[in-house]
């Protein structure tokens, strides 16, 4: 009871002043918690605000276009998070009536939410007695009792609930799971925690043996792959130039690109020049080929780091399927082409 009191008192006290906090909406509190995933609250909010500007019921994220959906998610990266956020809209406006269902098993049963987020919804909407378990809490917690189980293991999971769920008041689970959330994004930090100024500094087990560095204990690493991307970028006489709908599975599915040449190592002019005319312009003529950049954009991805260049390339005639500079504008794009077409 201690740690919850200290832990509430400091929330009233500190907390921030968000807009999905403001509610017991289900939509809005799912909205933001698909989105606060891998993503910092400071980024996230932003699309929040934007998502619920352009659809401010369920019905009207169902009825959205996909192309739609992904131009307002460009930036927020994951994007099987946007097509499953809009495939879940379609199933809850039109399936359910638009009802959200009211607890945490139910929940789970929609795509696109895990664990994490239907216990998020199940206690902020319905009040239902089900812990969290995010990175902030398997922080404080760790920290707090001095826990040194490896939290990529699947088992962790379950430990760190259990124990969230012994010290969770059963009459108010929501602010108890808004609480410790808020404590490890604001105060709990991962690195460097001012743990002088803390509520909990004279009973923190990882303060007193000073282990608050090592925990928690995270040992399986990520395998990162390199893949080297080369965008064709392409202009003809008319300024038009083509782009290409991602429709194969894995990253930037049902995004667009200019062509794209990839290849096992970063190439330069002479590799690239030949490849360009053979496997783009059948029917027009390259005039000039120009590196946009020479040094290679790294472009990190949870399990891949992307080296990008641009290639531009000029061609006689009219491209088939040619746009313009203002249509190019209203396709969705992965952020770093997104940046691109804006600088170029």
């Amino acid at each position: 009871m201690n740690f919850y009191n200290s832990l509430v008192k400091w929330y009233l006290v500190n907390k921030r002043d968000l807009p999905w906090r403001n509610t017991t909406n289900p939509y809005f509190i799912w909205l933001s918690e698909i989105m606060l995933q891998q993503t910092r609250v400071a980024q996230g909010t932003p699309y929040f605000l934007s998502f619920t500007t352009a659809f401010p019921t369920v019905f009207d994220l169902a009825k959205a276009d996909e192309e739609q959906v992904l131009k307002l998610w460009q930036g927020l990266g994951y994007y099987s998070r946007a097509r499953n956020l809009h495939k879940t809209a379609q199933y809850i406006a039109f399936d359910l009536n638009g009802v959200f269902p009211d607890n945490y098993n139910d929940l789970l049963n929609l795509k696109g939410v895990g664990e994490y987020t239907a216990a998020a919804i199940a206690s902020f909407s319905y009040n239902e007695i089900v812990p969290v378990v995010d990175g902030n809490v398997f922080r404080v917690l760790s920290r707090y009792f001095d826990i040194e189980t490896d939290i990529a293991l699947a088992s962790a999971k379950k430990e760190f609930a259990a124990l969230a769920f012994e010290l969770m008041p059963k009459d108010d689970p929501a602010t108890f799971n808004q609480a410790i959330m808020e404590f490890g994004a604001l105060q709990c930090v991962p690195r460097n925690p001012d743990c002088t100024v803390c509520v909990f500094n004279d009973s923190c087990l990882a303060l007193k043996k000073n282990k608050v560095a090592l925990l928690p204990v995270k040992l399986k690493k990520l395998k990162v792959t390199k893949r080297y991307f080369n965008y064709i970028v392409a202009t003809d006489e008319n300024e038009n130039t083509i782009i290409n709908k991602r429709t194969a599975k894995g990253i930037w599915h049902n995004l667009y690109e200019f062509p794209l040449i990839e290849t096992e190592k970063e190439v330069d002019f002479d590799f690239i020049a030949p490849q360009i005319q053979d496997a783009f312009f059948d029917n027009n003529k390259v005039v000039s080929i120009m590196e946009d950049n020479e040094i290679s954009i790294v472009h990190k991805l949870s399990h891949q780091h992307l080296y990008i260049k641009f290639w531009k390339v000029a061609v006689y005639g009219s491209l088939e399927g040619g746009i313009n500079q203002e249509t190019l504008k209203s396709f969705p794009f992965p952020i770093v082409i997104h940046n691109f077409i804006e600088k170029a």
